[in-house]
């Protein structure tokens, strides 16, 4: 199956064009720029297209019969998503998969997870068969936190103590490739194994890295000025608000939610534990 990757040079897209390939499936990477394009591996199809402007989506939607579709966090996020489903519906695809996120009960405060939901909504209501995978945090977030955690010994992400079920993108990504290999519908939960603490984090950090390395703790308004060199303005008061309910809350996966993922996934979720032992050689030089 030809698949449209919309977003395809980010960590998940990536991740989901190369699990796409194992499936044996043709991915077509859709790109804002011509300069994103040619970073991608050689042999990439590639299209440039963008959501913000949907009169430039049909020609990316052609000749494809499934597509992957992911809008980063903006503020514009769900009219960009609700583009991308309009125009799924348009080219009459076989197979429509949705990247969400993971809705506990009272997320719906939290603006980052409050965007998908009309998003969600618009993909059941689309005619065309759809899967929506709902991750949890991803482990791979971690990739922006090396110099705190290795030069300063420090785990910033202000997770909290009720612990979540964080996932490995690369789980994400096989759950997808099996979407469109089996025709899987309805929407899937993605968790790992365990729901880990700031502190348990922390702690596999210091494991693997043989070096102290402690947990940030929960503090918003330090997290926040921080960050408020990264980020613009709302976005740090978006992620403020999905931290406080992590830390409230957590975010853990069911019995239910498992049985889901691993008919979807086929295998066990990985491990954060066996994540960390990756990164480890290299974060420890």
């Amino acid at each position: 199956m030809k698949v449209l990757v919309i977003g395809g040079t980010g960590t998940v897209c990536a991740a989901v064009v190369n699990a796409l390939r194992a499936a044996g499936h043709e991915p077509r990477v859709m790109t804002r720029s011509m300069e994103k394009a040619k970073q991608l591996p050689d042999g990439t199809e590639s299209v440039v297209a963008d959501l913000e402007h949907p009169s430039t989506l049909s020609p990316a939607f052609h000749g494809v019969e499934g597509a992957f579709l992911l809008a980063t966090i903006s503020q514009t996020e769900t009219t960009q998503s609700l583009a991308g489903v309009e125009a799924a519906r348009a080219a009459s695809l076989e197979r429509l998969v949705y990247l969400s996120v993971i809705m506990p009960p009272g997320s719906e405060k939290i603006p980052h997870f409050a965007s998908k939901v009309p998003v969600e909504q618009a993909v059941q209501a689309s005619g065309i068969p759809w899967t929506i995978l709902r991750p949890n945090n991803f482990f791979q977030n971690d990739l922006w936190l090396r110099d705190a955690i290795t030069n300063h010994g420090v785990y910033p992400q202000p997770i909290g103590s009720r612990g979540l079920n964080r996932v490995d993108v690369r789980d994400i990504a096989d759950a997808a490739a099996h979407a469109f290999t089996q025709g899987v519908g309805g929407i899937v939960p993605l968790n790992g194994p365990r729901g880990l603490t700031g502190d348990d984090t922390a702690r596999v950090y210091s494991e693997q890295l043989g070096r102290a390395v402690r947990y940030g703790g929960d503090d918003l308004d330090a997290w926040a000025r921080q960050v408020s060199t990264m980020f613009p303005p709302w976005m740090v008061g978006d992620l403020r608000v999905m931290y406080d309910y992590f830390i409230q809350n957590g975010a853990h996966a069911s019995g239910r939610d498992f049985a889901a993922q691993e008919a979807l996934l086929g295998h066990a979720p990985r491990t954060f534990e066996a994540f960390v032992a990756e990164l480890a050689p290299a974060w420890r030089k």
